[in-house]
C-alpha cells in the first residue's frame, strides 16, 4: 500500500492516525530511530478499519408474501451485505447478498417486519446495522394483506375506501365499446363488469392471455416447452374478482351486480368475507332487488305463477360445505344437481372452469346462494318446489362463523369430506337447526370407514344422512342419489326462512348486515312511512296524489282542444279559446286548493336528504311500491280469470280491467305529482310564499337525473307532457353540467312487451322497469355520462336514453284515440332522438304493419321539419347464424312495405313528393337491420340469458355509437334538447303536425342563415356601388382632359365597361354561392335544420346578380348617354370660349397700342362693345327639345304589348297628356256592379274595388317618390327612368296577386302614372336644356372674361386668385360630389351593424316593440293601413336618430375628404414633375391624375383657363395652400349640415336601400296583411312570425258591424270558412287555404300566448279602431282584457324567438 504519511514521535506513546477510509485494510511499519540517526528493522502490522453501515435503505415493493429493498453502498471495500428480517423480536430470515438490493419472499401477509442491513468485510467483520435516522436502528415495514395485494393487482385499491358507483360503471367509455382483450390484471374487473352489465353469461371467463397462449402455433418441435403449461397461480380466480368488486362497490352497484348475476343464473354472494378484518357481511340489500317467478306443481293446472323478491320468499335452504380436503368438486356437483340433462349451466365456479383452479386469495369464506325454481312441468322440473342452495367456499374448520350461520338458517347442511379426523367436533358443536348430511368419496385414499362410523354414531345419523360415491357409482348415479335426498328435504322440511329473517341470526353471530348502515335504515323508515298508509291503491292515489288524477287529465284534454278546436262549433274561435283558458285557470286553482298531502311532504323531504340517503330512499320506495302493485295485480288477475269464465259479467270485467290499468303505483307517480304541484304553483302570484317554497323542486329532480335516475318525460296516463316542469328540470340540469352539456339521444320504439326496455337495459346496463305489471307507460329519459376517451368520437358529454310506452298497447287499444296516442309518442321520440331503435317481433305481421305505419309517419314528419333521422331495425327472436343472409328476401319485403307506408303517410301529410322510405331518411336494408336471438337460453325460470342475445346487442351498441360518431351535425346541448321537446310536443298537439311545427332552433338556424346571407348580399352590393361609382367617374371624364382613353368612342368604352361589370358580377355571384355551400358544410349551428331553404337562398343569390346586372347596365348606359349629350355641348362651349378669348386678346393689344392710360370705366366700355359684337357674330346653335311624352307612350305600349288586343283599344281611348291630371279613382262598369259596390261601401265591407284602390294608391306613392328623386338630380331625361317606373308597377302588381287586378285596372293605372311622369320628365328635360344653353353659359362667364381682361391688361399676378378660383369652382364641387357618392354605402353599412337590420324578422320585432313602447294609436293605424310608408318613415327616423350627433357621419366624411385631399396633393406633385410648357398643360396633367376619382366640371375648368397667365410654379404653391383651406372649410361645412340635408344629396339613398333590403318580397298575409319575413327574394313560401286579429285590417261582421277578433293562425286549424275575390266570394274552408294561396304558410301559433301582442293592442285600442273604421267595437274576450304590456312584450319575444 502506498505510504500516505509518516509521523515521528520522541516518546513511546501511542499514535493516533486520522483520515482513514472505513472498511479498508491498512499496513503500519514501525521503525526506531537512534540518536545517531540509525534505524532499526521495521515491524509491520496490518489492520482493517471499522466498516460503515449501508445508507439510504428503502423498501420499494411490498406484496402479501414478499418485499424488496435497496440501499446505497457505504464508503470502503465491502465483501457482502447481511440482511436480517425479524418479527416480534425473532429472526425470520437472515440472508447474505453481494448486491445492494434484495427481495425477501415467503413472508406472512399483513405482518410487520423489522429489517437490518449490515456491511460485511472479507475477514467476516460486520458493520453496525443500517439505521434510517439518528434515533432509529431498525427499519420496520408491513407486508400487504392478501386483500391489499389482490386489489393492487386488480387496480381497485382506491375503490376499497371510495366505492364504485353506478355512474362510474355505466358511463360510456372506450373499454365498453372496444373488443380488446384484457392485457393485464387491472383490466379484468372492468371487462367482467362490462360483460355483466350486458348480462353476458361469459362474464366470469376473463383472464389475461398467458405466454403459452401467445406462442400458440409454434411450428417447431419442443416437447419440453409443450409440457410446461401455465400454473394455476399465474391467473386470478373469478371468485376473487367477484369478491373484490363487491368489496369495492357501493350498495347500489352491489345490488345491480347481484341482479345481473342472477339473470345469468350465476350464484350470488350471501355472506361476503373480508379476509383482512376476518369479518363477513350478510348481503341482504344486495339481493333485495332480485325478483323471481316460478310455478310450483300446485299451480301447474291453473297456469298461475308466484312472483316475489327472493329475500322475502320463505324457502328451504340447502347448504353445501366442505370439511378438510375433499377430492369431490363440490361446486361442480352442485351445478349438475341444479341442471337437467338438456340444460347444463355452471351456476357455481368450479375447478374445471376457466381459471377455476387458480388458488383463491380472498374469496375463501365466501358463501354463495342460488335458487332452483320449478316451471310446473313434471318432465322438466328437477325439484317440484322452489329451493335455495348455499355453497360455502373453503374449509368449515377455518370459517366456523359462516358454518354456524348456515346450520341455523338451512333446512339441511351437506358436508363434503374425504377423511373425518378431529375436526369432526365442529359438527357436534353447532346449534343444529339443520339436518346434517355427510357426503364422502369412498374412492379417496384418505377415506376411513371407521372414522365415518364413529362420527355417524355420535351425530345419530342414519343411512339416509350419508351419501357415498363408491367405485361402482358414476357421476350420474351419484347426482341422482343426491338429487333424491335434496328433493326429499325440500319437500318435507318445515325449516323455511327468507333471507330477510336471516338478519337476526347474523346479528347474533356477529355477522354484519349490509342494510344496517344509518342511511339505509333512515331511508327505509321514510319509505315505509309512505307505503304503510297504502291499503287501496286507487283510493290512495286519489287522496295522496290528487293533482295528477282527473284534474291533470282534464287539463291535458283542454290543452289539446286549444290546439285542435274540435268542439268549437259555431262559437267565436277566440272567445272559445279564451273560455278554455279560463277553464284551465280554474283547474289550476283547484289544484292549488289542495294542501300538499302527507305522502308528498314525506317524499319531497326524503329526496331532499343529502348523499346516498335519498338514493336508498328511492330504491326502498320503488321496491315497496312494486311489492304492493304485484300483490294487487295478482289478486286482480285472479278475479279477472274467474269473472271471464262467466261472460255475462261484462260490466264487472270492465271494472276489473280498469283497475288493472290503474293499479300501477311507482315512484314515477310521486314525481308526476311533484311536477303538477310545481306547475300549479306557477299560476300563483309571484310574491305568493307557497309558490316560492316550491321553486327548488326542478333542481332537486335535475340532480337525480344527473345521478342516473330516470325522469318521466311523457305521462302515459294523461298522454301529455308537463312542459313547464320538464323544461325547468332540464334547465336546472343544464346549469349543473354547463359547459359540458352536449347530449346525444337514443330511443326505442316497438310493440308493447317485445323487450324494448330489456334491450336498453342490456345495451347500457341501466334499469328501466321490466317486471310483470310494470310495463313502461309514456316515456322515460335517463342520462348516461360519456367518458373523456369517447367524447372525441361522439362529440357529446352525455347520452340520453329514452324508453317508451309500447305501441299498440292493449290498455290503450280500447280507447278511440289509441292510434293518435301512438302517433304522438312516435313523433315525439323520433324527433328528439339522434338514432331510433325500431324493435320488431316478427310473430305478428299485422302488428308489424301497424307499427311501421306509425314509425314511417314519424320519420316523414321529421324530414319535413328539417331533422335527419337515423334508425336501426332490430328483429328479435331470430337466432339462426345464417339469419342475415336468409332474411335478404324479408329485408326486401320490409323495404317494400316501408315504401308503401311512406307513400300512404305522405298522402296523409300532403307531402306526396316523398315516394320511397329512402327519400325520408338514410336507410340501407343491409346495414339498417339487426337480428337478435331470444333472450333466454332455455326455459325460464332456470334459463340464463342467452349469450348470443348479449353479443348481438353489444354489436348493435357498437354500431349505434359508430353511427352517432359519424353524424355530420353536432350534438344538441341540453337547452336545445329542451327546445325540441317543447316545439315537437306543441306541434304534436295539433292534428296536422307538419303544418303546425314551429321550433326556435330552426328559427335560430334560419335567422343565422339570413344574417349571413344578408352580410354576403351587402358585401356584393357595396362592391358594386363602389365599382359603378368609379365607372361613372370614368364615363363622366371620358373625352376630357381628365380621361385619355384607349377607346376612341363612347360606344366601345361602354362595351368594355359592361364586360368588366359582368366579370365582377360573376365573381361575386360565385363567391356568394361558395359561401352558401361552405355554410352548409359546417357542423355547428344546426345548419341541417334549414337545408330545405338552401335552394331558396341559392336562387336569391342568382336573382340578386340578375337585378344588380340590370341596374349596373342601366346606370352605365344612362351615364354614357348623358356624357355623349354633354360632349356636343362642351365642344360648342369650347369653340365659343376660344373665339371670345381671341377677341379679348385682340382688344388688349388694341388698348395697349393707344398708349394712353385707360380707366376701368373705359376698359369696361371697350369690353362690353367687343362682347356684344362677338356674340352677334357667333354661329347660331339652338337645341331642340325631345318629345318625352311620345317616348313615354312608346315604352308604355311596349310594356303592355304582350297583354292582348284589348290593350290597344284601352290606350286609344285617352291620350297620355290627359292622364294623371286628376287623382286616380278606380270605378267599376255596369249598373249591377256599381250598385253592388255602393252597397258594400254603405255597409263598410272591404270589397274588391276598395282593395284595388288601396293597391293603386300605394303604387302611385312609390312611383311618385322615384320621379321626385330623379328630378332632384337635375339631370337630363333618360328612357331608363320610365322603364324603372313601369318595372316598379309590374313588381307591385305581381306582389298583389291575392287581389285580382285585371287588364283594365292595369292599363288605367299605368296610363295615370305615365301621364303624370311624362309631364314631369318633359319639364325636367326642358329645364336641363335651358340650364346648359351655350349662350347662357357664355353670359354666365362674362364677368370672368372681364376680370381676366383687366388683369392681363394691367399685367397683375393671377396665381393666388386663379388657385382660389380653381379650388372653389373645380375641386370643391368634385370633392363634395365624391363624398356624396361614397357616404351612402357608409351609412347603410353602419346601419346594418345594428341588430334590428340584420334580418326581416328582427326588423319586424324592432318596429312592433317600438310601437308598443310609444303606445300611440295613430302609429298603429299608420303601421296597419300604410305599412310600407310607415316602415320607410321608421327607417328614416332610425337613420336620423343614429347619425344626429354628427360624429359618425363626420368620421366617414372626413375619411373621404382626406382621401380626396391626398389624391389632389399627389396629383399636384406628379404634375410638377412633368415638363409642361404652360399652366394649361400643368392643369391637364393634374386632371389626368384625378380622372379615376374626381369628376371636374368642364364648364368650370373652361372658365378657369380663360385668359390665365399665371406662373405654373407659383400657381402650384398657391393651389396647395388653397386645398388645405378647402379641407378645413369642407369639414366645417359637413359639421354644420344636418343629417336630413346630407341624405338629400346622397347618390345612394340609405333609406331606400334599407327598405328594399328588409321589405323583401313585399307580400302580405292574404287574411290579416301581416308582412312576409322569409329571407332572400326567391323563397318558395311566404310566412310571418306574428299574425293579428282580422278586425285590425277593417274586417267586421256582416250583421253586427262589429270588428272581428278572429286570427288567421287560429282559423286555419278550425272548421271555419272564408271567402274573397280569389274564391270568387264562395265559402272555402280555412283548413284548405293552401288550395287558394299555395305560396303562403300560415302555421298555428307556437303557443296560446304567441299572439298576445295583437290581442293586447286590439283590447287596448278597440274603440279607437272601431271609430276610425266606422264600425262597432269588437267583442273582445275577457282574457284579452286582462293582458298587460309586459305580457304583450313577452309574446313578441316568443313569436320572434328573441332570447
Amino acid at each position: 500500500m502506498t505510504l500516505l504519511n509518516s509521523l515521528i514521535r520522541d516518546d513511546s506513546s501511542t499514535v493516533e492516525v486520522e483520515g482513514l477510509i472505513p472498511g479498508t485494510e491498512y499496513t503500519f511499519n514501525i521503525t526506531r530511530i537512534a540518536e545517531n540517526g540509525n534505524r532499526s528493522t521495521a515491524t509491520s502490522l496490518s489492520v482493517f478499519t471499522e466498516p460503515s453501515p449501508p445508507v439510504q435503505i428503502a423498501v420499494y415493493q411490498v406484496s402479501s408474501d414478499s418485499l424488496s429493498l435497496r440501499w446505497d453502498p457505504p464508503a470502503g471495500e465491502v465483501e457482502s451485505y447481511v440482511v436480517t428480517c425479524c418479527t416480534e423480536g425473532e429472526i425470520v430470515q437472515e440472508t447474505t447478498t453481494d448486491t445492494n438490493n434484495l427481495t425477501l419472499s415467503g413472508l406472512s401477509p399483513g405482518e410487520s417486519y423489522s429489517l437490518q442491513v449490515s456491511a460485511q468485510l472479507r475477514n467476516g467483520r460486520k458493520s453496525e446495522p443500517a439505521v434510517t435516522s439518528a434515533n432509529e436502528e431498525l427499519f420496520s415495514i408491513q407486508t400487504q394483506t392478501n386483500l391489499e395485494s389482490l386489489l393492487e393487482d386488480l387496480g381497485l385499491e382506491q375503490h376499497y375506501k371510495e366505492k364504485l358507483s353506478l355512474c362510474t360503471i355505466l358511463q360510456i367509455e372506450e373499454k365498453t365499446i372496444a373488443d380488446n382483450t384484457a392485457k393485464c390484471n387491472s383490466d379484468l374487473p372492468w371487462y367482467f363488469l362490462k360483460k355483466l352489465m350486458m348480462v353476458n353469461v361469459t362474464a366470469r371467463n376473463v383472464k389475461c392471455p398467458s405466454a403459452s397462449e401467445s406462442n400458440f402455433g409454434d411450428p417447431l418441435l419442443d416437447l419440453d416447452n409443450l409440457i410446461k403449461s401455465r400454473t394455476s397461480a399465474d391467473t386470478l380466480n373469478p371468485l376473487d374478482i367477484i369478491t373484490a368488486l363487491f368489496l369495492c362497490s357501493d350498495g347500489f352497484v352491489q345490488q345491480e351486480m347481484a341482479l345481473k348475476m342472477s339473470m345469468c343464473q350465476f350464484s350470488v354472494p350471501l355472506l361476503l368475507p373480508d379476509c383482512d378484518t376476518k369479518q363477513c357481511t350478510l348481503m341482504l340489500w344486495a339481493l333485495r332487488d332480485i325478483v323471481k317467478k316460478h310455478r310450483p306443481q300446485s299451480l301447474s293446472e291453473s297456469k298461475g305463477f308466484i312472483e316475489d323478491r327472493v329475500v322475502v320468499s320463505e324457502l328451504p335452504m340447502i347448504s353445501f360445505v366442505r370439511l378438510g380436503e375433499c377430492s369431490l368438486s363440490k361446486s361442480e356437483i352442485l351445478n349438475k344437481l341444479l341442471s337437467n340433462s338438456q340444460q347444463y349451466h355452471d351456476t357455481f365456479v368450479h375447478s374445471n372452469m376457466e381459471c377455476g383452479d387458480s388458488p383463491r386469495r380472498i374469496s375463501s369464506g365466501l358463501t354463495e346462494i342460488s335458487w332452483y325454481l320449478p316451471c310446473g312441468n313434471k318432465n322438466m322440473d328437477i325439484f317440484s318446489e322452489p329451493v335455495a342452495v348455499a355453497n360455502l367456499r373453503g374449509d368449515i374448520a377455518s370459517f366456523e362463523t359462516q358454518f354456524s350461520f348456515l346450520c341455523q338458517t338451512s333446512a339441511a347442511v351437506f358436508v363434503f369430506f374425504d377423511s373425518l379426523n378431529s375436526d369432526y367436533e365442529l359438527l357436534m358443536n353447532q346449534q343444529h337447526k339443520a339436518e346434517i348430511f355427510l357426503v364422502g368419496n369412498h374412492q379417496s385414499n384418505c377415506f376411513s370407514m371407521d372414522g365415518l362410523k364413529e362420527v355417524a354414531n355420535k351425530l345419530s345419523l342414519t343411512n339416509n344422512n350419508i351419501l357415498l360415491k363408491t367405485k361402482n357409482m358414476n357421476d350420474a348415479d351419484f347426482i341422482k342419489n343426491l338429487r333424491r335426498t335434496v328433493s326429499n328435504v325440500a319437500e318435507n322440511s318445515k325449516m323455511k326462512m327468507g333471507i330477510e329473517q336471516m338478519a337476526d341470526i347474523a346479528h347474533e353471530l356477529g355477522i354484519w348486515v349490509d342494510e344496517d348502515c344509518q342511511e339505509c335504515q333512515t331511508a327505509k323508515n321514510n319509505a315505509d312511512a309512505i307505503t304503510a298508509e297504502i291499503q287501496d291503491i286507487l283510493k290512495y292515489k286519489d287522496a295522496q296524489l290528487p293533482l295528477q288524477g282527473q284534474i291533470w287529465k282534464e287539463l291535458s284534454r283542454l290543452e289539446k282542444e286549444e290546439f285542435r278546436l274540435r268542439k268549437v262549433g259555431s262559437e267565436n274561435i277566440e272567445k272559445y279559446k279564451s273560455d278554455l283558458q279560463v277553464e284551465k285557470e280554474k283547474l289550476r286553482k283547484k289544484q292549488n286548493s289542495h294542501d300538499m298531502s302527507n305522502a308528498m311532504s314525506c317524499f319531497i323531504q326524503a329526496i331532499s336528504s343529502p348523499g346516498t340517503e335519498r338514493f336508498y330512499f328511492l330504491k326502498w320506495l320503488r321496491m315497496n311500491l312494486d311489492n304492493l302493485s304485484r300483490e294487487k295485480l295478482s289478486d286482480l288477475r285472479e278475479q279477472y280469470k274467474r269473472k271471464n269464465q262467466h261472460s255475462e259479467n261484462k260490466e264487472e270485467i270492465k271494472e276489473i280491467d280498469r283497475q288493472l290499468s290503474n293499479s300501477s303505483l311507482g315512484t314515477e307517480h310521486f314525481f308526476r305529482e311533484m311536477g303538477q304541484i310545481y306547475e300549479a304553483s306557477l299560476s300563483l302570484p309571484e310574491d305568493n310564499p307557497s309558490g316560492q317554497q316550491l321553486q327548488h323542486l326542478p333542481k332537486l329532480c335535475a340532480g337525480l337525473l344527473l345521478d342516473g335516475f330516470p325522469l318521466e318525460l311523457v305521462d302515459g296516463d294523461a298522454s301529455n307532457i308537463p312542459l313547464r316542469w320538464v323544461s325547468d328540470v332540464l334547465s336546472q340540469l343544464n346549469d349543473l353540467v354547463s359547459p359540458k352539456n352536449k347530449i346525444l339521444v337514443v330511443t326505442v320504439l316497438g310493440v308493447q312487451s317485445t323487450g324494448k326496455s330489456t334491450l336498453l337495459n342490456t345495451m347500457f346496463g341501466v334499469q328501466f322497469a321490466v317486471s310483470s305489471g310494470r310495463c313502461t307507460r309514456g316515456a322515460f329519459m335517463l342520462l348516461i355520462r360519456v367518458n373523456d376517451d369517447v367524447k372525441n368520437i361522439l362529440k357529446c358529454d352525455y347520452m340520453m336514453i329514452i324508453d317508451t310506452d309500447g305501441l299498440k298497447s292493449p290498455e290503450l287499444a280500447q280507447l278511440d284515440n289509441s292510434y293518435e296516442h301512438d302517433n304522438e309518442l312516435a313523433t315525439l321520440v323520433v324527433g328528439l332522438s339522434d338514432i331510433t331503435i325500431i324493435n320488431i317481433a316478427m310473430e305478428n305481421s299485422t302488428e308489424m304493419k301497424d307499427i311501421l305505419q306509425i314509425v314511417v309517419h314519424a320519420f316523414l314528419r321529421m324530414t319535413e321539419v328539417g331533422k335527419k333521422p337515423k334508425c336501426q331495425f332490430v328483429h328479435q327472436n331470430v337466432s339462426d347464424v345464417s339469419a342475415h343472409d336468409k332474411n335478404l328476401r324479408d329485408r326486401k319485403l320490409l323495404l317494400q312495405q316501408l315504401n308503401e307506408m311512406t307513400q300512404a303517410a305522405a298522402k296523409m301529410e300532403k307531402k306526396e313528393e316523398n315516394k320511397s322510405f329512402t327519400d325520408v331518411m338514410e336507410y340501407s336494408p343491409d346495414t339498417g337491420n339487426w337480428y337478435v336471438p331470444g333472450l333466454w337460453n332455455g326455459n325460464p325460470p332456470m334459463a340464463p340469458v342467452n349469450a348470443g342475445y348479449s353479443e348481438a346487442v353489444y354489436e348493435l351498441k357498437k354500431n349505434i355509437i359508430k353511427t352517432l360518431g359519424s353524424c355530420e351535425s353536432s350534438a344538441n346541448n341540453i337547452m336545445e334538447f329542451t327546445e325540441w321537446v317543447k316545439s315537437l310536443w306543441n306541434a304534436v298537439k295539433h292534428e296536422n303536425f307538419i303544418f303546425s311545427f314551429r321550433n326556435s332552433l330552426v328559427a335560430d338556424a334560419y335567422m343565422r342563415l339570413c344574417t349571413e346571407f344578408n352580410k354576403w348580399e351587402w358585401e356584393f352590393k357595396k362592391e358594386m356601388y363602389n365599382w359603378v361609382s368609379a365607372a361613372e367617374t370614368r364615363i363622366s371624364n371620358f373625352g376630357t382632359v381628365a380621361r385619355k382613353s384607349e377607346k376612341s368612342n363612347m360606344s366601345d368604352f361602354l362595351t368594355s365597361l359592361k364586360s368588366e361589370a359582368c366579370v365582377v358580377l360573376s365573381k361575386w355571384e360565385t363567391k356568394i354561392l361558395e359561401n352558401l355551400a361552405k355554410y352548409f358544410k359546417q357542423t355547428e349551428g344546426h345548419v341541417y335544420l334549414v337545408e330545405a331553404y338552401r335552394e331558396d337562398f341559392a336562387n336569391s343569390a342568382k336573382s340578386l346578380r340578375r337585378e344588380m346586372e340590370k341596374s349596373v347596365i342601366n346606370q352605365l348606359t344612362t351615364a354614357a348617354d348623358f356624357r355623349e349629350g354633354m360632349t356636343k355641348l362642351d365642344r360648342i362651349k369650347e369653340k365659343h370660349t376660344k373665339q371670345l378669348e381671341e377677341r379679348v386678346h385682340g382688344l388688349i393689344e388694341e388698348c395697349r397700342k393707344k398708349q394712353v392710360r385707360m380707366t376701368d370705366k373705359e376698359l369696361d366700355e371697350e369690353f362690353d362693345q367687343m362682347w356684344n359684337k362677338t356674340l352677334n357674330e357667333l354661329s347660331p346653335f339652338e337645341q331642340k327639345a325631345t318629345d318625352v311624352i311620345a317616348k313615354v307612350f312608346h315604352y308604355l305600349r311596349t310594356n303592355l304589348s304582350q297583354r292582348g288586343s284589348q290593350v290597344c283599344d284601352l290606350l286609344s281611348q285617352k291620350s297620355l297628356q290627359e292622364c294623371g291630371l286628376e287623382p286616380f279613382t278606380y270605378t267599376v262598369e255596369g249598373f249591377f256592379k256599381q250598385c253592388k259596390h255602393k252597397l258594400t261601401k254603405l255597409l263598410h265591407i272591404k270589397d274588391h274595388v276598395a282593395a284595388l284602390q288601396n293597391i293603386a294608391d300605394h303604387i302611385i306613392t312609390d312611383c311618385t317618390q322615384i320621379m321626385t328623386e330623379k328630378m332632384e338630380r337635375k339631370n337630363n331625361y333618360h328612357d331608363t327612368y320610365i322603364e324603372e317606373i313601369l318595372h316598379t308597377i309590374d313588381e307591385r302588381l305581381q306582389n298583389s296577386q291575392n287581389v285580382k287586378t285585371g287588364i283594365k285596372f292595369e292599363v288605367y293605372l299605368k296610363q295615370h302614372i305615365c301621364g303624370y311622369a311624362a309631364r314631369q320628365f318633359q319639364k325636367m328635360h326642358e329645364d336641363f336644356l335651358h340650364d346648359n344653353d351655350p349662350y347662357r353659359c357664355l353670359n354666365q362667364n362674362k364677368e370672368k372674361f372681364r376680370a381676366g381682361f383687366k388683369d392681363v391688361f394691367h399685367e397683375r399676378d393671377q396665381c393666388q386668385k386663379k388657385a382660389e378660383e380653381f379650388t372653389q369652382r373645380c375641386l370643391r364641387p368634385a370633392v363634395e360630389d365624391f363624398v356624396n357618392r361614397s357616404l351612402g354605402p357608409d351609412i347603410i353599412g353602419e346601419m346594418l351593424t345594428s341588430e334590428q337590420f340584420n334580418t326581416r324578422m328582427f326588423l319586424q320585432y324592432s318596429i312592433l316593440l317600438d310601437l308598443l313602447s310609444k303606445h300611440d294609436f295613430k302609429n298603429y293605424l299608420s303601421y296597419i293601413c300604410s305599412y310600407e310608408e310607415y316602415v320607410k318613415k321608421w327607417i328614416f327616423d332610425q337613420i336620423v336618430d343614429r347619425f344626429s350627433n354628427h360624429s359618425k357621419t363626420f368620421e366617414f366624411e372626413d375619411r373621404h375628404v382626406l382621401s380626396s385631399i391626398n389624391s389632389i396633393n399627389n396629383a399636384i406633385n406628379k404634375a410638377k414633375t412633368e415638363k409642361s410648357g404652360n399652366l394649361k398643360t400643368f392643369v391637364e396633367h393634374f386632371c389626368q391624375e384625378l380622372g379615376d376619382k374626381l369628376v371636374i366640371s368642364q364648364d368650370a375648368l373652361g372658365a378657369f383657363l380663360i385668359l390665365n397667365n399665371a406662373d405654373q410654379e407659383q400657381f402650384a404653391h398657391w393651389l396647395s395652400e388653397c386645398v388645405k383651406d378647402m379641407a378645413q372649410t369642407l369639414r366645417k361645412q359637413f359639421k354644420e349640415t344636418t343629417i336630413q340635408m346630407k341624405l338629400k344629396a346622397l347618390h345612394v339613398n340609405p333609406q331606400n336601400e334599407l327598405f328594399t333590403r328588409v321589405i323583401g318580397c313585399g307580400r302580405q298575409c292574404p287574411f290579416c296583411k301581416a308582412p312576409c319575413e322569409a329571407g332572400g327574394k326567391e323563397h318558395a313560401e311566404h310566412w310571418t312570425s306574428l299574425h293579428r286579429p282580422e278586425g285590425l285590417g277593417k274586417y267586421r261582421s256582416h250583421s253586427s258591424k262589429k270588428l272581428v277578433t278572429g286570427i288567421c293562425s287560429s282559423r286555419v286549424i278550425s272548421d271555419r270558412y272564408f271567402h274573397c275575390y280569389a274564391t270568387k266570394y264562395a265559402s272555402y274552408p280555412y283548413k284548405r287555404y293552401k288550395d287558394i294561396f299555395p305560396d303562403w304558410k300560415i302555421p298555428p301559433d307556437a303557443s296560446l300566448q304567441a299572439s298576445d301582442y295583437w290581442k293586447y293592442i286590439m283590447a287596448t285600442f278597440n274603440r279607437e279602431f272601431a271609430k276610425k273604421y266606422n264600425a262597432e267595437p269588437a267583442d273582445v274576450p275577457e282574457t284579452w282584457k286582462n293582458l298587460t304590456c309586459k305580457q304583450a312584450e313577452a309574446s313578441l319575444k316568443e313569436s320572434f324567438n328573441i332570447k
